[in-house]
């Protein structure tokens, strides 16, 4: 339950960390009576919730229908990527020594290969969206963490056009662990160059995967 003291903000916070983890798909009408009744929350705070997400392009109102979560563009797709180049790369760019989060960025890891070998597609994408979370973390703002949480959503809103999951995440894992060992060893300029490369190739295969949808 939503505690009494809570606000619309809050309610965003966790429908939108429910669409980071794939939980809604992309079209897909949301229902204020269920999602109310799931957060306990009052039909007007649920309401600025959605407003909240709409402004954030996670979910569009349309008239007389409801609620409905956003279908991204490849315009979309290109614009995410060119913000996660500057942040992402910005922020192991610094990195001299392995930082105080690494066991973090450790556990994103074996969490990846934890879901790859249960066969667990949709939680690999997440232990890859929650990797990539904690490395824009390393740039020590709390106001890029705010724009990355929306980010990261996005993406999640994404990852959902590609037909076989499994093909598009599990080559990424090992490229983690790859980023993961020169964090370690503190090699920042090592680290962007995989990374850099990285956001390029995903870029490239998600705008090829839209190209072949429409």
């Amino acid at each position: 339950m939503i505690s009494r003291t809570s606000t619309a903000e809050r309610v965003a916070g966790v429908l939108r960390t429910r669409i980071a983890e794939g939980f809604f798909l992309p079209g897909g009408r949301l229902s204020e009576h269920d999602i109310g009744s799931a957060l306990g929350v009052s039909r007007n705070t649920l309401r600025e919730a959605f407003r909240l997400l709409t402004h954030e392009r996670l979910l569009t109102h349309e008239l007389n229908r409801g609620v409905f979560v956003r279908v991204l563009s490849v315009e979309d797709v290109v614009d995410l990527y060119k913000v996660r180049k500057v942040v992402e790369c910005s922020a192991v760019r610094a990195v001299t020594e392995k930082p105080p989060t690494f066991a973090k960025l450790a556990r994103m890891v074996e969490d990846g290969r934890l879901a790859e070998r249960s066969e667990r597609w949709q939680d690999l994408g997440t232990a890859n969206i929650r990797f990539h979370s904690a490395i824009a973390e390393l740039g020590g703002s709390e106001r890029i963490d705010e724009l990355m949480r929306g980010i990261f959503a996005e993406l999640r809103l994404v990852f959902h056009m590609m037909a076989d999951p499994r093909r598009f995440h599990e080559p990424y894992l090992k490229r983690n662990a790859e980023i993961l060992e020169r964090i370690e060893a503190g090699d920042g300029p090592g680290a962007e160059a995989l990374l850099a490369q990285y956001l390029t190739d995903a870029e490239n295969q998600l705008v090829e995967a839209y190209a072949e949808r429409t």
